[in-house]
């Protein structure tokens, strides 16, 4: 595989970490401090994609910062996996910081400038980790991201957001510093290297008991993936606003965690190698757990966040479960899943936050006959929960097909039935919200006079986000094609 070296890796993580202080600087004239987060995030978007044709033309691009130690650098690396992440993240930051002025403006909410500001610092951690060429800079910026989130999930500065900010700093850099960060020693200090390999660099160092001890460490010391059960810092975050919330559950914080997980599975440990050692199934076992119990626990939450919340800790072990397939078609619907999932998810989100923002409303059983009211904004709820559900015709379906193709190609079948019974779980969770909304009586409807949509900047995000939802049903590309074009690198072709 040819290689290019470029500034381009460092720069794309650069553009947010250098608009911060003119956000700063236009504190007082909000037009102009939201018109340097747009053209931060255009910025970056743009220097991503510039990236994208030299990936699907089969190379990477690398940018080396520093030697810190001997085999051990602060580096880029951009491959397919890297970039399609970073094509995420970087599209979606400029729908939320639209959604974020309609809302954080709508609901006249206090330190608007440091929100913008965490928001910005959050953007250059997130594709921090998806350039990362080792585990020395994955690590970094993943806890940088941690740093960067914590004021936004406190921003409203009472009692509870305090209390839930201290849970996700003990949940998210306690498991970083408590497993993470060990492991990477031992790591190194076998191999001599943490930098990602296509079939990993530890195979041959180590028993196969320090080999999944290391393996546990890894996959539970990234807790921003949600697995259980260091998942209780997620629905606690729902404190913060609803963008931040998309922020997290649909874009920044969770999918760094499965990210991370997929990297140390494939680029660490190697397909092949925990094959061999059938470590593949411990992974999957872990993955089914959190897939149906947290599917459970959403059917039974009130709060629309919350199911929102207990929907999305499940979702992120559809990629993990993936991940542990080590099947073509499992790793490829595991990459496509953090898409897929990303553009359905973050429609939900900004579902919720644009019915909080017109009518006040956060409880489920509260929303009866809400459909007739604000028709659009359910509509869009309507198609992301379709995507999340893998029916067509949203993106979702897509993802999931090939993760129970997966299944079948790595002859799980067990994980196959859990696959499909999350499915109808998510089904119970998510479909009669929507009948409620707008199929009951004038008697059982809870708005009496009409309520009107929210206001545009926060429609038109929601809107956008639920129409790609369903574009990438009849055109999943690039997602697709990065996805495959990642998984040939890994599995060397196959």
């Amino acid at each position: 595989m040819d290689t290019i070296f470029s500034i381009r890796p460092f720069v794309a993580v650069l553009i947010s970490l250098l608009v911060v202080p003119f956000i700063i600087l236009s504190r007082k004239k909000p037009n102009i401090r939201e018109g340097w987060t747009f053209g931060a995030a255009i910025a970056k978007f743009l220097v991503v994609a510039s990236m994208v044709p030299v990936i699907l033309h089969g190379a990477e691009i690398e940018y080396t910062i520093a030697k810190v130690l001997p085999g051990l650098a602060f580096k880029f690396r951009v491959d397919a996996f890297g970039i399609l992440f970073a094509l995420v993240s970087s599209s979606l930051w400029i729908v939320t910081s639209a959604y974020s002025v309609g809302y954080m403006r709508g609901l006249k909410e206090h330190s608007q400038t440091r929100y913008f500001c965490f928001f910005a610092l959050s953007l250059s951690a997130t594709v921090g980790v998806a350039f990362s060429a080792n585990l020395l800079t994955l690590y970094l910026f993943y806890e940088m991201l941690s740093f960067a989130t914590y004021p936004l999930v406190t921003h409203h500065q009472d009692k509870e957001a305090r209390s839930s900010g201290r849970k996700y700093l003990l949940y998210i850099v306690g498991s970083s510093i408590g497993f993470v960060l060990p492991a990477m020693l031992v790591t190194y200090h076998l191999t001599g290297t943490l930098e990602f390999a296509d079939q990993g660099f530890m195979a041959g160092h180590g028993s196969p008991a320090l080999i999944l001890s290391l393996l546990l460490l890894f996959v539970f010391g990234f807790a921003k993936a949600g697995i259980m059960p260091f998942h209780s810092w997620l629905p606690a975050a729902m404190v913060a606003p609803t963008p931040v919330s998309a922020l997290l559950h649909a874009v920044a914080v969770v999918k760094v965690g499965v990210f991370c997980v997929f990297r140390i599975i494939t680029g660490v440990f190697g397909t092949d190698f925990l094959s061999s050692l059938g470590l593949g199934t411990v992974i999957c076992v872990i993955a089914s757990f959190t897939i149906i119990v947290a599917s459970l626990i959403a059917l039974s939450q009130d709060g629309l966040k919350r199911r929102l919340a207990f929907s999305t800790i499940g979702q992120l072990s559809y990629i993990v479960l993936g991940a542990a397939l080590l099947s073509p078609k499992g790793l490829t619907g595991g990459m496509l899943h953090i898409a897929m999932h990303a553009f359905g998810k973050i429609t939900l989100f900004f579902c919720a936050g644009a019915i909080f923002v017109a009518t006040g409303k956060k409880n489920i059983s509260d929303m009866v006959g809400i459909g007739k009211r604000m028709p659009i904004t359910m509509t869009a709820f309507f198609i992301g929960s379709l995507s999340v559900i893998g029916l067509p015709p949203c993106g979702g379906f897509i993802s999931k097909w090939y993760l129970v193709l997966g299944t079948l190609q790595a002859d799980q079948w067990i994980m196959l039935v859990v696959l499909l019974s999350s499915s109808l779980l998510n089904a119970a969770y998510f479909l009669p919200i929507v009948y409620k909304a707008f199929f009951c009586t004038p008697e059982e409807s809870m708005f009496e006079d009409r309520v009107e949509e929210a206001p545009p900047w926060c429609l038109i995000p929601l809107e956008i986000t639920a129409f790609v939802s369903v574009i990438l049903f009849f055109y999943p590309q690039p997602f697709l094609r990065l996805a495959q074009l990642a998984v040939q690198g890994i599995l060397g072709g196959t």
